[in-house]
């Protein structure tokens, strides 16, 4: 029986300065021990844009002006980001990943070999929302989040110093923290649309941070192979 793990892979972790190379060297080896381990073992990676989309956005909205940026041209913006991201780690994974980048999740029945590729897809819909509706499409019950935050917070640690590090918190709760409304850019640990989706359609997501650091990455791997993690747990 075939297992498949969806991983919403954060931009910042692919196309940053701050070490990306060397974390995506460490993160190719640590799936490709499980793959080469285990025929039957798949993962769908979805990719984000990071600092590549949200610079270009900002470069629109400077030469537009921001009562005439559009949203939707900044999300056509983003996702052109999170496609060529993809593209990088269909690539990466090439031995593995047999079939083109997918950009539409509704048209996923099955995928050949063991790693499939995703990015973003339509305006109002982050590559968040891309992997828990792939998720739910091959019945996985859970989303593994790996970005550049160690842990979901009560509130702005940022603006509220009294702000708790959650191990664990539901997605009614989650949602009265970062609301509804979705905006090209915004930056929350899961975004609210996805949110929406994840709660409806009974997927947990885990918060895991992810970097080149021996710490983390041994994280991420107890968090692939269903152990306990340090990170947050966000459930139905």
């Amino acid at each position: 029986m075939r297992s498949t793990t969806v991983v919403s892979l954060g931009g910042s972790l692919i196309a940053s300065d701050k070490g990306d190379a060397r974390f995506l060297k460490s993160f190719y080896s640590i799936l490709k021990r499980r793959l080469d381990a285990d025929a039957s073992r798949r993962f769908i990676l979805v990719t984000g844009g990071g600092a590549i989309a949200r610079e270009n956005q900002r470069k629109y909205t400077y030469v537009r002006g921001s009562d005439e940026a559009r949203p939707d041209s900044q999300d056509w913006i983003g996702i052109a980001a999170t496609k060529n991201n993809a593209e990088l780690i269909r690539h990466i994974f090439e031995d593995y990943c047999k079939a083109e980048v997918l950009s539409d999740p509704e048209k996923l029945d099955d995928f050949e070999g063991q790693v499939l590729t995703a990015s973003g897809w339509k305006p109002g819909r982050s590559t968040d929302y891309v992997a828990v509706a792939l998720a739910s499409r091959i019945k996985a019950d859970k989303v593994i989040n790996l970005t550049n935050i160690a842990r979901v917070y009560s509130d702005d640690p940022r603006t509220n110093p009294a702000a708790r590090a959650l191990d664990e918190i539901s997605w009614k709760d989650y949602r009265s923290i970062v609301g509804d409304e979705w905006s090209p850019g915004k930056n929350t640990p899961f975004d609210p649309v996805a949110s929406k989706l994840a709660q409806k359609k009974g997927i947990t997501v885990l918060i895991v941070k992810g970097s080149d650091q021996e710490a983390d990455l041994k994280n991420l791997e107890s968090a692939l192979d269903g152990d306990r993690f340090f990170g947050t747990t966000i459930h139905p």
